[in-house]
């Protein structure tokens, strides 16, 4: 069995996790996550543990096996503290101001950018430079900030553009005369 596969899963206070058939449920303060479980892998829920098993010994199955409990510990921990994602903006004009879902993005083009943000997804902007992308679910919040990132990536010799907080640019040498 896989080496993930076999550590449990300890439910926090104010958690809940509920399974119904090959369905499970996970409630906490954040919000609530529901995802569909492969049918040759088997998850048991008790005394607050979520164990995840599977159930032929072949490669691919043991590997799906992880990668569940992997789903199922980012959910417990997507509705208990939620996830974030921080981009900071550099670059002479480059501004973000959110109004409600709706993040409006000044990055040197014609015309103010606006991405509106999916369900569940808040986006926050401390500063005009500093974009914070929060929710419950791992996987959207770091698809939203790709996104967003998207819209302008830094560039190589200036490292302009919209980098995440912790991303580290390689700069390139200018043209030499």
């Amino acid at each position: 069995m896989s080496r993930v596969a076999k550590n449990p899963i300890t439910l926090p206070k104010g958690v809940e996790a509920k399974l119904e058939g090959r369905r499970i449920t996970v409630k906490g303060g954040k919000g609530v996550m529901v995802r569909d479980l492969h049918a040759d892998v088997t998850v048991d829920i008790a005394d607050g543990v979520i164990t995840v098993q599977s159930d032929r010994a072949n490669k691919t199955i043991n590997a799906l096996a992880g990668t569940t409990r992997a789903n199922i510990n980012n959910m417990v921990v997507g509705v208990s503290s939620g996830y974030e994602r921080k981009l900071t903006m550099v670059g002479v004009g480059y501004r973000a101001a959110a109004k409600g879902d709706v993040l409006s993005l000044s990055l040197g083009y014609s015309h103010p950018v606006e991405f509106k943000a999916p369900e569940g997804i808040t986006i926050e902007t401390p500063t005009q430079t500093e974009i914070l992308v929060k929710g419950c679910n791992k996987q959207v919040v770091g698809q939203v900030a790709a996104d967003i990132r998207a819209y302008r990536a830094p560039e190589p010799y200036k490292g302009k553009g919209i980098r995440y907080s912790d991303e580290e640019i390689v700069r390139k040498e200018a043209k030499k005369k």
